[in-house]
């Protein structure tokens, strides 16, 4: 038996010296039948030939590559039981060479928008480096691009379950050189460079959480997956452990946005708001479920709060100038039921006055919506169609002059 052995791992190792990879990987399997009666000694030289039969330098299977990544796992956990590490070092030579491989190609993958093979490549790197946790929300990140929210949901729960927050210190100094800040990777070197007179304004800065967008997208994808129960679990235990984390408060909103409830995420705003009372895009949320629900006093009142936070805030203007324009179809329905009488005329005569300070009230914030961004063409094509009904003539011909460069500019011509 120890001579079949013997015989079944020469048979690999030859093997492999002659890259005849398919060769190796049938001996291997021929030696795995004798794997019981090894001794820990063959045993752990066996799991490292078995990786690299598998690995095939790379041009394994998903399925071959896994295994390899095992078979390195059991050789490590052996010797270290046995406290004789011959074969680790090795063993930990090819880790690391496949962690490299397995990132790059995962980058290169996901630049390229290929996020199937990115969020793979991504969980193997987390793998074989599970210390390393960033790059399983990497793999979770690229699998909900793909989309496949069933492994982004595996990989999300493991992240949870871990506690993962995704929060690091990050060294930043001044290149006296360029004038331009440089993140450090790590305190050392930065530290180094400042004291060497290369850099200047040395700071630290912690990076933002990434739970509640990890618990977020569990919750969006219990939703999608019609789960709402589970989709609220997952929000409440998250909630219970950071009662005031606002991302996590908004994310509740969002799901509960995802499951039509808008009074409940109308009331989560409301209290989102109470907490960041500074914050812009939360009053203007506001506007705009204000707005949908028919209520245009409070959607003004809150596109104007988030102007007064934000004065540059696009979409605000945009909204403010549609629901004061919402006014002027109930005041043209009224003019074009008037009769001929001289009441009638008099009365047309108060309603067009009326619906001509609807425009000049919607006029400044299209505007300045135009203003702030010079490729609006539906604040550019309303600006054009109110000054023609008032008549402004030269008004108008400059708008649609402005609209027909928009759209020209956006067909390439």
């Amino acid at each position: 038996m120890s001579f079949a052995q013997k015989n079944e791992i020469k048979a690999i190792e030859k093997a492999l010296k002659n890259s005849n990879f398919a060769d190796a990987k049938s001996a291997t399997a021929e030696a795995e039948a004798l794997i019981g009666s090894m001794d820990d000694k063959s045993k752990a030289k066996f799991y490292l030939l078995k990786a690299q039969a598998l690995y095939a330098n790379g041009a394994g299977t998903d399925a071959n590559i896994d295994e390899a990544i095992t078979s390195l796992d059991n050789l490590k956990d052996l010797e270290s039981k046995m406290g004789k590490l011959k074969y680790t070092q090795e063993a930990n030579e090819m880790t690391t060479g496949m962690v490299n491989s397995f990132l790059t190609k995962a980058n290169d993958a996901f630049t390229n928008k290929n996020y199937k093979v990115a969020a793979k490549g991504f969980e193997k790197v987390y793998r074989m480096s599970p210390k390393d946790t960033l790059y399983l929300y990497y793999a979770a990140s690229a699998a909900v691009s793909e989309p496949d929210y069933n492994t982004a949901l595996d990989y999300y729960v493991q992240l949870k379950n871990m506690g993962y927050s995704g929060v690091q210190m990050n060294y930043y100094a001044t290149n006296v050189e360029t004038g331009e800040e440089e993140n450090f990777a790590n305190k050392s070197s930065r530290d180094f460079s400042v004291k060497a007179k290369l850099h200047k304004d040395p700071r630290d800065e912690k990076s933002q959480s990434k739970t509640a967008e990890i618990v977020k997208n569990i919750a969006l994808i219990y939703v999608s997956q019609g789960d709402n129960e589970k989709a609220l679990g997952a929000m409440a235990d998250a909630r219970g452990e950071n009662p005031d984390d606002i991302g996590l408060l908004l994310s509740e909103a969002n799901v509960y946005l995802k499951m039509g409830n808008k009074e409940k995420f109308r009331s989560l705003m409301e209290e989102a708001t109470e907490k960041d009372p500074n914050n812009a895009e939360l009053q203007y949320n506001l506007g705009v479920l204000a707005a949908e629900g028919g209520n245009s006093e409070a959607a003004i009142k809150y596109y104007e709060k988030a102007l007064a936070i934000n004065p540059n805030y696009v979409d605000a203007y945009n909204n403010l100038a549609v629901v004061i324009l919402n006014g002027e179809a109930d005041i043209v329905e009224k003019m074009n039921n008037l009769g001929t009488s001289s009441a009638d005329n008099k009365k047309y005569d108060e309603l067009k006055e009326k619906r001509t300070q609807v425009y000049q009230q919607a006029i400044p914030y299209l505007e300045k919506a135009l203003e702030l961004k010079s490729t609006n063409v539906d604040a550019a094509r309303t600006l054009m169609n109110i000054y023609s009904a008032l008549g402004e003539t030269d008004k108008f011909k400059a708008m649609r002059t402005k609209v027909e460069e928009i759209e020209a500019s956006a067909n390439g011509n």
